[in-house]
């Protein structure tokens, strides 16, 4: 029999490979601009008008790796790996594996008229990210059994993740409006989280 322990090294180094991978394609959506004229001053503007694609990516990947952080605090406090646990923890890296899609998308259209789609589609994918990390989390810090649910309170780091949902939600309708607020709105969502980042629980699942 492979100890509890064990099994959590395991969905934990399977699991790092995955986040590791998807912050890596990240940068495929860095694009080198072509010029048609090699001077100075063309590659200068080439480069500035790729602005949406940096910020789509530096976007990208603090929310990965704001993932990845609260991802591993949880795997620490953890000692058994469940069929929930596995098939949630699947669940988040799905959605994590394809993080570059809407990074993408968000650099590759933030400057033209569709923006406002783009926008809401990289909101409401990360809003998907948070939701699944949310059900993750619920698995691994809920209380097993009715004896330790008198006087059990979630821990601060929780209440902020599952806060954070609807405010994706707020930031996909505000996006047909301003794409720049609802782009504000997961850029402050990151900030609160590394501000308060949860340490390693005691938590089983």
């Amino acid at each position: 029999m492979i100890p509890r322990r064990h099994e959590i090294s395991r969905l934990e180094a399977f699991s790092d490979a995955v986040f590791a991978i998807a912050i890596t394609l990240l940068a495929l959506t860095l694009q080198v601009p072509e010029l048609t004229t090699v001077t100075p001053q063309a590659l200068v503007t080439a480069l500035a008008s790729h602005w949406p694609s940096y910020l789509s990516f530096v976007l990208s990947f603090v929310t990965v790796l704001i993932a990845w952080v609260y991802h591993h605090r949880l795997l620490q406090g953890t000692k058994r790996a469940g069929t929930g646990l596995l098939y949630a923890n699947g669940a988040l890296l799905l959605v994590v594996s394809a993080v570059p899609f809407p990074t993408a998308l968000l650099g590759a259209y933030l400057a033209t008229p569709a923006a406002s789609v783009a926008a809401a589609i990289y909101a409401g994918y990360i809003g998907l990210l948070n939701m699944i990390y949310n059900v993750l989390w619920w698995i691994v810090a809920r209380p097993q059994g009715g004896t330790h649910l008198k006087g059990w309170r979630p821990p601060t780091s929780m209440l902020l993740s599952y806060l954070g949902f609807p405010c994706y939600l707020v930031a996909v309708a505000i996006a047909f409006r301003s794409p720049a607020a609802s782009l504000l709105i997961c850029g402050a969502l990151w900030v609160l989280w590394t501000i308060m980042a949860p340490m390693p629980t005691a938590a089983q699942a």
